[in-house]
């Protein structure tokens, strides 16, 4: 807890090798969605974290297209949903600027929403390592949900 994701990841490789390759791996407290993939390509099976709702109860949203900071003020005209693609209606149904306005003025709204989307994301995510690593294509998977993190929101503009 706390250490850098280099000395985290060091660590799993280390230990997960020696662990019952028939008994699920849990990784505490464990984080990002760069670190879940991560752990992940290192034999690790399950996770818990309060990242995904602290982080939306302080305006932060996960999406495919990296962490959005509804905090920040180019947001407030901004039309657009987080993700018109998700699985979830509050990042598709609720416009960046409404959700800015909610953060801004503390309403308990905000949070809530941003604690949907995120606990959403993070599944969709789950569902798509686990659909990867199914049909042998999880060292693909990785490459592209970065690269779409990468891209981040020029990609929301444009639709992708």
């Amino acid at each position: 807890m706390g250490e850098p994701q280099e000395v985290m990841l060091r660590t799993i490789a280390e230990v997960a090798p020696a662990l019952p390759a028939e008994r699920p791996r849990y990784l505490m407290g464990v984080g990002t969605p760069d670190d879940l993939l991560a752990a992940v390509a290192r034999g690790i099976d399950m996770f818990d974290c309060v990242l995904p709702t602290r982080n939306g109860r302080h305006g932060l949203a996960f999406t495919r297209f990296g962490p959005i900071n509804l905090k920040n003020a180019r947001h407030a005209d901004d039309p657009r949903p987080l993700d018109d693609a998700s699985s979830c209606s509050a990042a598709r149904d609720y416009s960046r600027a409404y959700l800015h306005h909610l953060v801004k003025a503390n309403e308990m709204l905000g949070a809530i929403l941003l604690t949907m989307v995120n606990v959403a994301y993070y599944q969709e995510l789950m569902a798509g390592i686990r659909a990867a690593i199914a049909v042998g294509s999880f060292t693909n998977f990785c490459a592209q949900t970065r690269e779409s993190w990468a891209r981040g929101d020029v990609a929301s503009a444009q639709g992708i």
